[in-house]
Formats: structure tokens, sequence, C-alpha cells
């Protein structure tokens, strides 16, 4: 089999191939599934700011009453959600030999912090922060709005030391800048991209429903262009491909756009974690078939920088090839 080692984040990893955060990656057997069956790492199941603000409210009493059990239970539920989730971690660290990667999904860009560093101390070998803030402000600039990325990053590189990675979407007014400003200010790797909690509308209940969770293998569209772009940057920058990856060659694509890494999660939904073999092997297979040794080989080959026709990543307008279309 093709040498399919990568480098991402500093670390060595067998696969290109990530379990990203979800159901599948929230206990010990399932992560050491994820390893037998070929993973390069793991990203944990995020520890979301906004669920631990919600248990410490929804515990509270009545208005007036008793302060000091408010702060108590307010303590407690915060301390032992925090602590089941660095539970995880050192479990995790002493039963896989992959890089482990917690994962924060998060809406502030300070005051959770502190968690970050309970995560190194816990034994992470980097840490994922989901993070999109949504604009829905309509007075507020967009270098307003980006500015909140930046405070994050300010605070992290402050707590922790272990790599820091920002999962993050693609509604930027520009993709490449903010990347480019990331890596500026210390950030290892990004995720290109998130996926985000979409409404749809239930035309026969009248009621604004959630959009399906599960990606398809048509929404490669949206992420390849702009990691075919963001890897040709003169910028030491990992990048980690997601969303729409249902095979082993939807991995190879991303490779060859320059993504560092591919992380698989809605296959795996439908298929089970060992899926990740027959993936591994699709890669292998694919190698074999062309020439390549190892992921450097090839990684990057069609990207912006490297491919002979790059204006087919600028080009937004297609007229100019459906105009004769019937």
């Amino acid at each position: 089999m093709e040498n399919l080692t990568t480098e991402y984040l500093g670390l060595t990893l067998k696969s290109p191939l990530i379990v990203s955060s979800s159901r599948l990656t929230s206990t010990t057997g399932q992560l050491k599934e994820a390893e037998e069956s070929g993973a390069g790492a793991v990203v944990l199941k995020s520890l979301f700011e906004e669920q631990i603000n919600h248990h410490i409210h929804s515990f509270q009493s009545a208005p007036g009453s008793y302060p000091e059990a408010d702060d108590y239970l307010s303590n407690y539920i915060h301390d032992n959600s925090v602590e089941a989730y660095l539970e995880l971690i050192r479990s995790a660290k002493r039963n896989l030999s992959i890089p482990v990667i917690p994962s924060i999904n998060c809406y502030t860009a300070k005051g959770w912090t502190g968690f970050a560093k309970n995560i190194e101390d816990a034994g992470a070998d980097a840490i994922e922060i989901n993070v999109f803030f949504l604009p829905v402000d309509r007075k507020k600039s967009a270098a307003e709005s980006e500015k909140l990325y930046f405070d994050l990053i300010e605070n992290l590189k402050r707590t922790v030391k272990i790599p820091i990675v920002l999962k993050i979407g693609y509604r930027f007014s520009n993709i490449l800048y903010m990347i480019d400003q990331f890596y500026i200010r210390g950030i290892r790797g990004v995720v290109m991209f998130n996926r985000f909690y979409e409404p749809d509308i239930d035309i026969n209940r009248m009621e604004v429903i959630p959009a399906s969770i599960l990606s398809q293998d048509n929404e490669r569209r949206y992420v390849l262009r702009w990691i075919g772009m963001a890897s040709a940057q003169d910028i030491k920058i990992d990048i980690s491909a997601s969303t729409g990856v249902h095979s082993g060659q939807d991995a190879v694509k991303y490779l060859l756009a320059g993504a560092t890494t591919v992380q698989v999660c809605s296959v795996l939904y439908n298929k089970g974690i060992s899926y990740i073999k027959t993936m591994n092997g699709q890669i292998s297979d694919w190698m074999s078939s062309k020439g390549f040794k190892n992921i450097h080989d090839f990684r990057g080959k069609l990207n912006y920088l490297n491919y002979e026709k790059p204006t087919v990543f600028e080009r937004t307008q297609f007229m100019k090839y459906f105009s004769s279309f019937e």
C-alpha cells in the first residue's frame, strides 16, 4: 500500500483522514474504532459554550430566593460539564496512539477561554475552535465583525501553547485575507468549512424547522475553490477540508486542491466508522494508478498556484459556458 502519512499542525498522521467532531467521537470506544479503522486523528465531539450556559441558567432558582444555592449549582454544573469532557480527553490519550484534538463550539470571544487551558492540561494534542459570529447587526461593519475573531485568537494564544485550528465558515467578505490574518496571529490551521444549523420551512405545519444536517457530495463545489486558492498563498497554514466527503475519491480531490487533511463525518453515519478502511484503500488505489508513492507527491498539484489554467478558480459567472445549453 502507498504511504498515506501526512503532517498536520506539527503532528504526524498515518492517514490524511480525520474523523470530525460529532456524536461518533463522543466515547472512547468509538474513538478506538476510528483508530483501528485507519483514521489519522480524531476531533472529539464539541464542548458547547452555549450548552454549558443553558444548563447553568436552567438550574437557577426563582429570582431573589436562594442566591447561594444558585452560585453552588452554577459552579457544580460548570465544573462537571467540563470535567466529563476532560475525562474523555484523558481516556482517549490513554487508549489511543493517534492525535486527539478536542473541539470547542463557541459564540463569544471571551469568558470561556479558560476551558482551553484545562483541555491542554488534560493532554490534548491540539484544539479545534468551531466558530462563526453570525453578523446580524446591520450597523456593524465587516471589519468590526471580523475583529471578534482576532480578539478570540488573542485570548486563546495567551491561554494555551498547543496548536490552535479554527473551523470557519465561508461567509467572509474576503476569506483569503482572514486566513492570512489568522496565520499572522499564530493559528496553525483552518478547517474549511463549517456546517451550520440552517433553517427550512414546513409549509404544511407552517413552521421553521432545521434543514438536513448531513452533507451531500455535491457540496464540495463550495469548498474546492477556496482550498485551491488558500493553499496557494505564501503562508504555512494547514488546511483541513470538510463537507461533502463521501469516498476516498472525494478526499483525493481535496488533497489535489491543496488540503493537508480531510475530515469525514456524514458518510460514517451512513456506512459506519469502519468505512474509513475503504476510503484509505480508495486513496491508495488511486495513488498507485497514478504512480504516486506518498501524499506529498500530489498535494496541491491542482491548486491556484500549480494548475496551468488558474482562472478557473476565479470565474463566478457561468454564462460563457452555458449560454448555448438546451
